[in-house]
């Protein structure tokens, strides 16, 4: 059965530079492995949100979820399966900006906010990165930004890029967009399963619902497996929808937890085409932290250059110059003035204006990386530090 892709209606190395210094210096394959069918169902325990004032420690592992947002239903429930259905209203619905003026923070511990609903990978980097935190869905990125701006929430815990998928570009543009800054990164490992309802067998799937990115990770598997893939929101939203609507002939491809949280098997795990699929997530707050020099540090800044031959050479060599090493470079159009004409008669019209996106290994902490980005200030029309904050050096399992 040839595999096919349909959208659901569901809301679903080196050379040697050399330029002349700055004035600036002169200052001082994957296994996938199928589990047997008598897994018995994880999930008829009603999963409730709870605030503990006087938990205070950082660094358990004590996560909790944020309260249920509010109170409408995503689908009804059938009488068959009422007290399943209850434990899963009885989850944290996500914040939409709606909300907002509605919305009162306890003020007991960190809240954190993420992006999706509970299960999704967004929710278990949140948890790494703050192990005893009080995690809050968001529906949108934008919506997580402004938790954040508007005190309801003091962190947030978003993805930036993919080993595999690449960046996630509405964040770079969301960096700029908001006056948010980066105090730190978490990388956290994908590793997608196979999902059904309780029952329900390989053979008997014909479709599977995921993001989008999920899918195309694993491509090879379901292709393999003759399945439909059809794109929804996010991963775990998937699983939920599975659960909630008891399908028998549709799995999800979303994490473990997702799995124990909404009731359903795991069929396959490690179903992605590639084991080195991580994704890279910024944690983001209200104000910077102090940089140091006690430990390796990575710093982020956004700038614009005029247009003109080897400017962008120029850029960048005033980290060369310094041996600051540049770990990633994101281009982005500049909203505002997408299109210039032609300064000369050429003929060739208009061309685009960028916002260049640079993460260094230097902390700002540091002489050199000051004198760099003072250099750069010397001819770059705009520039901005995102942060300076410590580089994860965790080993992702």
């Amino acid at each position: 059965m040839a595999a096919s892709v349909a959208r659901s209606q569901l809301t679903p190395r080196s050379r040697q530079i050399t330029a002349k210094p700055s004035q600036s210096d002169q200052t001082p394959k994957c296994i996938v492995r199928f589990r047997p069918l008598n897994i018995p169902r994880r999930f008829n325990v009603t999963v409730k949100a709870s605030i503990n004032r006087n938990d205070e420690k950082i660094g358990g592992n004590n996560n909790r979820t944020a309260p249920a947002l509010h109170p409408q239903s995503i689908l009804d429930d059938d009488e068959e399966d009422a007290a399943s259905k209850d434990s899963l209203n009885s989850l944290p619905r996500p914040l939409s900006s709606a909300q907002f003026s509605n919305f009162v923070s306890d003020g007991s511990r960190l809240r954190v906010a993420y992006q999706g609903v509970r299960g999704a990978y967004s929710e278990s980097a949140a948890e790494k990165a703050y192990p005893n935190c009080e995690a809050v869905p968001c529906e949108q990125f934008d919506t997580a930004f402004e938790a954040v701006e508007r005190w309801l929430v003091d962190r947030a815990v978003l993805p930036i890029e993919n080993s595999l998928g690449g960046s996630i570009h509405r964040n770079y543009d969301l960096l700029l967009r908001h006056r948010l800054h980066i105090v730190g990164e978490v990388k956290f490992a994908v590793r997608h399963c196979l999902l059904a309802n309780p029952g329900v067998k390989v053979e008997d799937l014909k479709r599977v619902l995921s993001h989008p990115q999920a899918l195309a990770q694993c491509e090879n598997t379901l292709t393999k497996l003759g399945l439909v893939r059809e794109a929804v929101d996010d991963t775990a939203g998937a699983a939920k929808y599975v659960s909630f609507e008891q399908l028998k002939d549709v799995g999800a491809v979303a994490s473990s937890s997702a799995a124990a949280i909404y009731g359903l098997n795991i069929l396959a795990e490690d179903i992605q085409d590639d084991c080195d699929n991580v994704t890279r997530f910024l944690m983001l707050a209200r104000e910077p932290i102090i940089p140091g020099t006690d430990r390796p540090f990575k710093t982020s800044i956004v700038f614009s250059l005029e247009e003109g031959p080897g400017v962008l050479f120029k850029a960048l060599a005033v980290f060369a110059l310094r041996q600051i090493n540049l770990t990633k470079i994101e281009s982005r159009p500049l909203r505002n003035q997408p299109l210039r004409s032609s300064d000369d008669n050429s003929g060739f019209g208009k061309y685009f204006d960028y916002l260049f996106y640079v993460d260094f290994e230097a902390s700002m902490a540091d002489q050199k990386a000051q004198n760099a980005l003072r250099h750069l200030k010397e001819f770059a029309t705009f520039l901005r530090v995102l942060g300076s904050y410590p580089i994860d050096t965790s080993i992702v399992p």
